[in-house]
């Protein structure tokens, strides 16, 4: 079984997909982290040498790759549903599971995570709650359209999410044929 994470940034993909795949028994993968060590620099350092687009190739090249993969739980990055030749590829032998949140809380996780700054640069120079939704309008149809699930991840706990993933792909049928 292949299990495709999406969704924007600070919504739960690495920790709920953690859960995930050690519920299920399943590797996980974090496409940005597999980015990262491919580059040998963490994203915010790709952005400021090479710029955006660079990143959007190497984050294709990476789904093309994960298309192949037999099984295993894939957060993808927030805006990698942009791509959307390599996810109807991926989506041909996966359940693609969408988390969502509000663009207030994903704000105030991205406040309180040491991990923004190195690896969550800004996409517009916009201010962060503004960044967000501005960024959402252009997202969500992208994300419903892909997503075989839609999980509301604002109440944050990564195991019971990970349980109820786990009981909805049940009765599920994606990436079954």
């Amino acid at each position: 079984m292949k299990i495709i994470l999406i969704g924007f940034r600070a919504t739960g993909k690495t920790s709920v997909g953690k859960a995930l795949a050690d519920l299920l028994g399943l590797p996980f993968y974090d496409l940005d982290r597999l980015i990262e060590r491919r580059a040998g620099k963490d994203i915010s350092t790709i952005v400021a040498e090479e710029g955006w687009p660079y990143f959007r190739k190497l984050e294709r090249e990476m789904m093309f790759e994960a298309a192949s993969w037999p099984q295993g739980v894939i957060a993808l990055g927030g805006g990698a549903v942009m791509h959307e030749d390599e996810m109807r590829l991926l989506k041909q032998n996966a359940c693609v599971v969408w988390l969502k949140a509000s663009p207030e809380i994903i704000a105030k996780r991205l406040s309180f995570d040491e991990k923004t700054a190195t690896q969550r640069p800004s996409l517009t120079g916009l201010d962060v709650l503004e960044e967000i939704e501005t960024l959402l309008t252009k997202r969500e149809p992208l994300y419903h359209l892909f997503a075989d699930l839609e999980v509301d991840s604002s109440e944050h706990d990564p195991k019971l999410l990970a349980e109820e993933i786990s009981s909805r792909l049940k009765r599920c049928l994606c990436g079954r044929g």
